[in-house]
């Protein structure tokens, strides 16, 4: 075991601030946050956090996704780069902690680390740069991970730039709008680390204090469109209705079916459904439904897919409504790095912390980025395991708990000069 007297710890007080302003931005009065991309509220925290990287001598970057980076070379112009960040954009009405802890987490631990370095007269070996990516969330804007896999080739950014949220409006128009549409060259890293809160209760039940996610599971996205004939309520027969909504209401029924059902671990839900005209008077003419399937395993999501396909026409036909599948995101299941999983770990048992791993049912930008270089994601507990709602928390010791473990694995990176593999001699 190391002596903890010669690890690093996390400047609580930078964090524990950062975090308290941050959630200033948004704040919906009762503990949570509403700012949904590329809103004013997003623009304004992302404001406030370029003026942060700027105060402190980061090259302040924007590429034209609006990606938001913060690049200091510590070691000269051909050392290895390693990225640190997660996400400022928030559910509607969701939580504080979600994505914004790993953004302001990234800031202290870098300057954490410079400041040791200058206290003990150390040279680094690696580059740090801090990222806020754009529309991790999803929630305006479909798919999510825009950002981050427009950086990793997931996605085109003719095609991100296009997508259009309920009234309309396209991310390049909100790019541009909110000032976030930039032309700056995304900095290409080595490494890519996010630290996060769990959102579930396994940590809290286990007592663990760090968790390593070790595969991120895959998503089935599915945008259905379910079109009938818009009526009056009261004097069209029922016989005669064909009513989307009910058409729609037998779809979700069958989504959640399919997990009840399946032989192995599925995920569903129907999260929201956009009906027209929306009146409680007629009899609605259109619907459309955003479902999702999760399963750790490729085969498990193609089963749930062949089912839901294969029952919708005669729902269609029930319902006297016609169903049409309009898009599809898909985003396979992985792992992340071992080396890096094996470092959070020993670094956490040398903090005296107990461990546990994990699957990640949710989406990370880690997963898209997880494609072109390694990457690893980590969680603290979340209190009850809440996430994306108002009383999201995570307890002030977690948080500071999981920035000395980021903190301390930045550094033995560095030792190692950026290469996992020699990781064990920097342990």
């Amino acid at each position: 075991m190391t002596d903890t007297l010669d690890m690093c710890r996390i400047d609580a007080g930078l964090l524990y601030s950062l975090m308290e302003t941050q959630a200033r931005y948004g704040d919906t009065g009762d503990g949570g946050i509403d700012r949904q991309v590329l809103t004013d509220a997003h623009r304004d925290v992302r404001n406030w956090f370029r003026g942060e990287l700027d105060a402190r001598g980061y090259s302040v970057l924007v590429d034209d996704i609006g990606n938001l980076f913060g690049r200091i070379d510590l070691a000269g112009p051909d050392a290895p780069l390693v990225m640190v960040g997660s996400h400022l954009d928030s559910q509607p009405k969701g939580g504080r902690f979600d994505g914004a802890y790993g953004v302001v987490a990234a800031l202290a631990a870098i300057e954490t680390l410079r400041n040791e370095a200058k206290t003990r007269h150390l040279q680094p070996s690696c580059n740090f740069v801090i990222v806020d990516w754009m529309n991790e969330e999803g929630a305006r804007f479909q798919p999510s991970l825009l950002g981050s896999s427009v950086y990793a080739g997931g996605v085109t950014r003719d095609f991100a730039l296009s997508r259009e949220d309920s009234d309309g409006k396209t991310v390049e128009s909100e790019l541009r709008r909110t000032g976030y549409m930039g032309s700056d060259a995304a900095p290409q890293s080595d490494i890519y680390l996010e630290i996060h809160i769990e959102g579930d209760v396994k940590m809290e039940k286990a007592a663990a204090r760090i968790a390593p996610f070790v595969r991120h599971w895959g998503a089935l996205k599915l945008r259905i469109e379910v079109r009938g004939e818009q009526n009056h309520t009261g004097p069209t027969p029922m016989e005669a209705r064909r009513d989307a909504l009910l058409g729609a209401a037998r779809i979700i029924t069958e989504v959640r079916a399919l997990a009840d059902k399946a032989d192995d671990t599925l995920y569903t839900s129907v999260g929201r459904l956009d009906v027209s005209p929306n009146s409680p008077n007629i009899v609605p003419g259109n619907a459309v439904l955003f479902s999702e399937l999760r399963a750790p395993e490729p085969e498990i999501l193609e089963r749930a897919e062949a089912e839901l396909r294969s029952a919708l026409p005669a729902i269609a036909k029930a319902s006297a409504v016609e169903v049409e599948i309009v898009s599809v995101d898909r985003r396979p299941a992985g792992k992340f790095d071992s080396r890096l999983v094996e470092l959070t770990e020993q670094v956490a048992r040398d903090f005296d912390l107990p461990t546990m791993q994990l699957d990640t049912t949710a989406g990370h930008d880690a997963v898209a980025v997880n494609a072109i270089m390694p990457s690893l994601v980590f969680a603290v507990p979340s209190v009850g395991g809440v996430i994306h709602r108002n009383d999201e928390y995570t307890a002030p010791e977690d948080i500071a708990a999981g920035g000395d473990v980021l903190v301390e694995m930045l550094r033995r990176i560095d030792a190692a000069r950026g290469d996992l593999d020699r990781l064990g001699e920097s342990i």
